[in-house]
C-alpha cells in the first residue's frame, strides 16, 4: 500500500472515530475558556440519560455503544492478514487471558489511583471541570449499561489509538517513540474537554500505554485496565457522591 493511500486512511479512519471526539473537545474547551466561569465550577457529564421512557433510553444506550464499535469493526477488517488473523497479532488472541488480566488489574491502579489525585489538584487549581461519570436514570439494567460503557470506552479507544495506529505508523516507517508520543497526544486531545488536568492525565496514560503495547505487543492488558478504571468510576460514582461530595467536586 503506498504512503498516500496509507495516510488517506487513517485520516478517515480517525475522522470516524476517536479524531472527530479530538476536534470536538479542542471546541469545548475553547468554549469553556470563554466563559466567566472558572473551568473547576464547570461540569462535564460523561454518561447521561437519552430518554424519559426506560426503553427508548435502553434502546438509544445500545445504540450509541453498537455505533461508535463500528469504527472497531472497520479497523480490524483493514488490518485483517489472511496469514494471520490480526486480533493475534494485536494480543487479543485470548492465549493469555490469566496474565493480561492480571497485566490490566495492575494498570488500572498504576494509572487510576494517581488519576483520582490530579483530578483533584486540577480542580484547585482551576484546571479541570468538575467531571459527573454518570447521570443516567436508575433502572434495573442501569449497572450492567454503564458496565458496557466502559468496555466500549477501552476496546474503541485502545484499539484505535493504539493497535490501529501503531500497524499504520509502522507501515510509514515511523519509530517507536514517535509513535508513542502521537498516540499519547491524540488520547489526551479528546479529553481535553475535561480541562487541562485531564490532558496530562492522559497523556500520561498514552505514554504508559504506549510503552507497553509496544513492548509486548498486546493490547488486551490495556483494554482490561482501562475498562477497569472506567467501571469504578462509573459505577462507583453514586457511592462517591454520597460520602465525598464536596471533596471530589460532585455535584447534585
Amino acid at each position: 500500500m503506498s504512503k498516500a493511500r496509507l495516510i488517506t486512511e487513517i485520516v478517515i479512519v480517525l475522522g470516524l472515530s476517536i479524531g472527530m471526539s479530538a476536534l470536538y473537545s479542542i471546541v469545548n474547551i475553547a468554549v469553556r475558556l470563554s466563559r466567566e466561569a472558572g473551568l473547576s465550577s464547570q461540569t462535564a457529564t460523561l454518561n447521561r440519560s437519552a430518554s424519559e421512557l426506560e426503553w427508548a433510553d435502553f434502546l438509544y444506550q445500545t445504540l450509541g455503544i453498537l455505533s461508535s464499535l463500528v469504527p472497531v469493526a472497520l479497523v480490524v477488517f483493514l488490518l485483517w492478514n489472511n496469514r494471520k488473523p490480526h486480533l493475534g497479532a494485536l494480543g487479543l488472541d485470548g492465549s493469555r487471558w490469566g496474565r493480561d488480566s492480571a497485566a490490566g488489574l495492575g494498570l488500572a491502579a498504576l494509572i487510576g489511583i494517581p488519576g483520582l489525585g490530579l483530578y483533584l489538584l486540577g480542580r484547585e487549581l482551576d484546571l479541570t471541570v468538575t467531571v459527573v461519570p454518570s447521570a443516567l436514570n436508575t433502572y434495573w439494567w442501569t449497572i450492567p449499561m454503564l458496565i458496557a460503557l466502559a468496555l466500549r470506552a477501552g476496546i474503541l479507544e485502545e484499539v484505535i489509538a493504539v493497535g490501529y495506529l501503531f500497524a499504520r505508523l509502522r507501515q510509514l516507517g515511523v519509530s517507536m517513540w514517535p509513535i508513542i508520543v502521537v498516540q499519547a497526544v491524540l488520547r489526551a486531545s479528546y479529553h481535553l474537554y475535561q480541562g487541562f488536568g485531564a490532558f496530562i492525565g492522559n497523556f500520561v496514560m498514552g505514554l504508559i500505554f504506549g510503552w507497553i503495547y509496544a513492548k509486548t505487543g498486546r493490547l488486551a492488558p490495556l483494554i482490561i485496565g482501562h475498562t477497569v478504571i472506567d467501571i469504578v468510576a462509573f459505577v462507583g460514582y453514586p457511592l462517591a457522591l454520597s460520602f465525598l461530595p464536596e471533596t471530589l467536586g460532585f455535584v447534585l
